[in-house]
Parts: structure tokens; sequence; C-alpha cells
């Protein structure tokens, strides 16, 4: 063989090599939902209008001091900086209606249990049309894939709201699902005092504070390392009903901050660093056309089905802010994570298919 020959055999194999390891299988997937986050936060920041006025923020000097920029950008990144740093560099944002980037519920009803259904079951059945605690008749794709080889035991579900059990179906799927007032594994000091803390602490929406749900997710996955881990969180929900602007953007900044510290932790353990997929999104919009509205959702609220998603991982095209015309669905995510593992959800039901912009060729 001639030396020409040789180095171009070398060079083809390098290239291969890193093509393939741009390509890595995603081994784990970790889901994190922020209920009732807003778009326009998302990609605008905090809202002067619902910041300046004194029905819905307590001191609006310190929360424009803390997150008001008159640019949007810096704005969005005050609040959010780890979506605008680093999903924005590494993963993709899809939402930004002011490009016509839509991301929708498809179901009609526009709130919690009927879009956490559509999220994970893939299709937005209308039977489903309460918040009451009636156990899912649907399979949902974490149960799926529980059941799938090599994925026994290795499911898991930390969520604040004490409806998620019965969204999941905890009796019948057989996963780990840990909600509200449900006690933390025991077995170490760490999660022994979570245990203690959260049934020491107030509860100022009624139920455990996201802090604890997303602190006892993080030991878990330590400990266990599960192949897909969602966590729920709350607070954002809970604060906007009650018309409390800046514990809403208090909360969603704290929010961001646990999905920052969840991602640090993953790219430092050999069993997750560049082989996890993160995907972040929300269960229903809320209202904007009248700004009292932010406080409210449902069917009869113009924007409530208005919704947003971002992520990040191995062979997630980096594409940042997607500023191309599109429609995208919350019931496409889940044969979405069932792909990103290398499967194909195939429940009773049709799903909708995955997300085109995140699965790539695969």
């Amino acid at each position: 063989m001639s030396v020409q020959k040789s180095i171009l055999v070398l060079l083809c194999c390098l290239l291969s090599g890193s093509m393939f390891a741009q390509k890595r299988k995603v081994e784990n997937v970790v889901i994190v939902t922020l209920d009732g986050m807003r778009w326009q936060e998302v990609f605008g920041g905090v809202d002067s209008a619902l910041m300046n006025d004194p029905r819905f923020t307590y001191d609006s000097k310190e929360l424009a001091t803390t997150f008001w920029h008159n640019d949007a950008a810096i704005r969005r990144s005050k609040l959010f900086p780890f979506l605008w740093g680093t999903v924005a560099a590494g993963g993709q944002l899809h939402g930004n209606r002011a490009f016509n980037n839509f991301v929708d519920v498809a179901n009609p009803y526009k709130f919690s249990y009927p879009g956490y259904n559509e999220l994970f079951t893939g299709f937005p059945d209308t039977l489903v049309n309460s918040n009451d605690k009636v156990w899912n008749k649907n399979v949902n794709v974490l149960e799926w894939i529980n059941r799938q080889p090599g994925f026994a035991n290795k499911v898991a579900v930390f969520a604040t709201w004490d409806v998620f059990p019965y969204i999941l179906n905890r009796q019948r799927s057989g996963m780990y699902v840990n909600a509200d007032r449900d006690s933390f594994p025991t077995g170490t000091k760490e999660m022994q005092l979570l245990n203690d803390l959260q049934y020491l602490t107030t509860r100022p929406i009624g139920v455990r504070p996201d802090i604890f749900t997303y602190v006892a997710a993080r030991e878990y996955l330590k400990q266990k390392t599960p192949h897909v881990l969602y966590i729920a969180l709350d607070e954002t929900d809970d604060f906007a009903h009650r018309g409390q602007y800046d514990q809403y953007i208090k909360s969603a900044h704290a929010q961001d901050a646990m999905i920052a510290d969840l991602w640090r932790l993953l790219q430092s353990m050999p069993q997750y660093k560049d082989n996890t997929a993160l995907l972040i999104t929300t269960d229903h919009g809320r209202g904007d056309v009248q700004k009292t509205q932010w406080r409210d959702h449902g069917a009869k609220v113009d924007g409530a089905a208005q919704i947003w998603l971002a992520a990040i991982g191995p062979g997630i095209a980096a594409s940042g802010e997607v500023k191309a015309a599109a429609q995208l669905y919350q019931g496409q995510v889940a044969a979405t994570i069932a792909v990103l593992l290398g499967l194909r959800y195939q429940p009773a039901h049709n799903p909708m298919p995955p997300l085109a912009p995140l699965i790539g060729t695969r």
C-alpha cells in the first residue's frame, strides 16, 4: 500500500471514529417538567406589565433589580441562565411563537392531568378530562419502557404534585413513583435527612416544596442509576394560580438552577456523561391576551394550549433557539423518549410520531 493510501485510510478511520462519537447512542433519558410555565417568560424573560402590577408583584423594585433588562435576550438569560446558556449552546429550544415556531397541546382541556397524560401516553385522550385522583387507564411510555429488556426497575419518577401516582398509574405500572408526602427511600443519611426536612418544613403551596422533590431525585440517581428519570416540579403553577407573579418568577429561576445542577451531576458520572438526553417542557400554557389571565389556563383561556420544549444530549442537533416556522405537539414527546433510547413505543393506542428535530435520522 502506498504512503498516500495509508494516510487516506488513517484519515477515514479517524473521521469515522469521530462521527461515531458524535452519534453515540443515548443510553439514558432525563425529563423535567415545570408545571404551567409560560413560553412568554421562557423566550422573553420577566413580563414588565405583570412585574409592575401591585396586584401580582409585592416588590416590583426587587424583581426588576434581579431579573429586568430592556434587552429581551439578556432578560430571559437572567431568568433562565441554564436554558439560555448551556441548552441554547448545545441543544434546542422550541416554541417561540414570534417566529411562528409553535409547540401546542392537542388535548382540548389545557390543564394538568390531560396534559401529562398526553405528554407520556402520546395521545390526547378526551376521556381524561379532570384532575381527579383516578387511575389512568392508558399505558404511558415510562411504564412501557420499564417493561422492556434491560430497563426493568430502571425507570423512576419524583413529583411534587400528589396526583402523579394516578396519572402514571403506580399500582399497575410497577415503576417507582414518589410524590408529595411519600417517604423517600431510606438507607442513606442523605435520604433520612430529606425525609426529616420534608415532614418538618412549611408547605406554602400545599404540597412539599420542589427543592425536596429535586434533591431526593438527585440522590436516587446517584444511588440507583436509573436509565430513565422523570422529575415533575410544581411551584410555578401554584404561585401563578395564586396571582403571585414574583414568586412564580423566583420559582422558575430556582427550577432552572436545579436543572443546571442536575446536568452538572450527569456530566460528572461515568454512567451518564455524554450518553444522556435531557428533555425539559411543561404541561400547559397560560393566558396572556388579557394580562389578568396569566394566572389561568383551561379550555376557555386563550393561549393555554401554547407550550415550549427544550432538549440537549448526544445526537440532538445544536440548533439553539429554533426560528424556523414549525408545528410540534406535546403528544410527540412520548415516542421521542423511546426513540432516543433505541426503542419503538408500541402501546395499544396509536401515539403521535416522534419529534423529528430531536431524533434526526435515528
